[in-house]
């Protein structure tokens, strides 16, 4: 049977746990080579055990499948330069950029530090506006050379930038505004041969 992403190169940011593992697994298991990025830091964006990266990579191997680890700071330009150029770079090509990496750092607004409210708006917005920015780059410059690509980008939003969440003021703004920056990704990145798209996941347990 016939895998839908079949020779396709893929990058997920914050691959390490949670719905970037999830993604990078699904991607995998579809035929997608994969870039798998995580920091290694805990969840709320702090320093914290060696990143999972590497476990998820092997994880992807032992299924058969092709993976690579990639430790970048994905909301600095060189971190986001270097994803970019390392899925290019070892496996020639890169078709989908998924934005995925965030934490959370909950306070209610009169509490929320003004440095607590810069890294979670650096992580989420910052950490998508980058990739972004030189997966798009890469991709105008295969459309201006006649290989028009049928890219895609999907960027990670949530019920918490479309409505709001208590206790959540900077996430559920940075949500929001990535919500903005995929309006605009996809009016300017169409002639490009790139669809962008956003989801807004959402998980309940009982």
């Amino acid at each position: 049977m016939s895998r839908i992403c079949e020779g396709r190169v893929v990058v997920v940011t914050g691959a390490g746990r949670g719905l970037g593992r999830a993604h990078a697994l699904a991607f995998a298991a579809q035929g997608a080579r994969v870039v798998v990025n995580d920091l290694g830091v805990g969840l709320d964006g702090r320093p914290g055990a060696d990143s999972p990266a590497a476990q998820v990579v092997a994880e992807i191997r032992a299924a058969g499948g092709e993976a690579m680890a990639h430790g970048g700071d994905i909301a600095t330009s060189e971190g986001a330069r270097s994803l970019i150029a390392t899925a290019v770079e070892t496996y020639g090509r890169l078709d989908t950029l998924v934005n995925n990496a965030g934490f959370l750092r909950d306070r209610m607004l009169v509490n929320l530090d003004e440095d607590d409210w810069d890294a979670v708006l650096r992580v989420h917005l910052k950490g998508h506006f980058l990739p972004l920015k030189h997966a798009a780059a890469h991709w105008r410059s295969e459309a201006k050379a006649g290989r028009t690509p049928a890219a895609r980008i999907v960027n990670t939003s949530s019920g918490a930038g479309l409505l709001g969440s208590l206790g959540q003021g900077g996430y559920s703004a940075a949500k929001a505004g990535i919500v903005g920056l995929t309006l605009v990704a996809a009016a300017e990145l169409a002639r490009y041969g790139v669809q962008v798209n956003a989801i807004a996941p959402a998980a309940r347990t009982g």
